[in-house]
């Protein structure tokens, strides 16, 4: 099952998956983030925007937001959290807009989805031509040199008359520009299960890796996965936010 019909089938449970997300949290770093380095605007574009959470917050705090996702029944919800917004069926390595945008993010590790090297060159190429002069592209990222094959992150929740069990890790063959996020998903009804189970194909890059991508086009910061406080990064965590400013 590709990850497009995984996700168009389970669309409607999407936001029981990521229950465990402090949208909220890392809506409101972003917010900080863009006014400590960015140009202050409020022009916003999300790429892989799923059902529009981070774009929900991100309107409440004053902006003007937008999102993008190759998925239209994760977008059709979103429309439906976020009807000021406008969203758009994209890929993000591809993507165009009407008028420059001041921020662009991209969390829960989606900028992966490109796949490629390739891919990822046309993400940042475009991101930078969207955003305006000082403007913000922010996203959080994953080291493919510090991944743990063995650890998973599970949790589960109720849903009408179902129980909802998630788990989901990264996977990194230790060659090669491709890792892995195997997802599992069992909902149990009336003493019955039905078990989703995938492996999506992601890019993987140490952050090195990364950096080098981005250094053509932007003003590179990488801060702390943390979204408590603006820290960064210790340098040694597989995990970080990068603040990618544009000159």
């Amino acid at each position: 099952m590709t990850a497009t019909a995984l996700y168009t089938d389970l669309s409607g449970y999407y936001d029981l998956m990521c229950a465990d997300i402090n949208y909220q949290a890392q809506s409101a770093t972003v917010h900080r983030i863009q006014q400590f380095f960015g140009n202050g605007g409020k022009r916003h574009l999300d790429l892989a925007c799923g059902t529009g959470p981070h774009i929900r917050y991100l309107l409440d705090l004053g902006y003007q937001s937008a999102g993008l996702d190759l998925n239209q029944p994760m977008l059709n919800l979103a429309q439906q959290r976020c009807p000021e917004a406008s969203f758009s069926c994209q890929n993000m390595c591809e993507f165009a807009v009407n008028a420059p945008v001041d921020l662009i993010t991209c969390f829960l590790y989606s900028l992966h989805y490109s796949q490629s090297i390739e891919g990822l060159k046309a993400c940042i190429r475009q991101a930078h031509l969207a955003l305006n002069s000082g403007g913000v592209f922010c996203f959080n990222a994953v080291d493919k040199s510090q991944i743990d094959n063995q650890s998973f992150v599970s949790h589960q929740a109720v849903h009408g008359n179902s129980l909802f069990q998630f788990s989901s890790g990264w996977f990194y063959s230790g060659q090669g520009e491709q890792q892995q996020l195997r997802l599992r998903i069992e909902k149990t009804a009336n003493d019955q299960s039905e078990i989703w189970q995938d492996a999506h194909p992601m890019v993987a890059v140490t952050f090195t890796e990364l950096q080098q991508l981005l250094t053509p086009y932007f003003d590179v910061q990488m801060l702390q996965h943390d979204y408590d406080k603006l820290v960064a990064w210790d340098g040694q965590s597989g995990n970080a936010l990068f603040v990618c400013v544009k000159a």
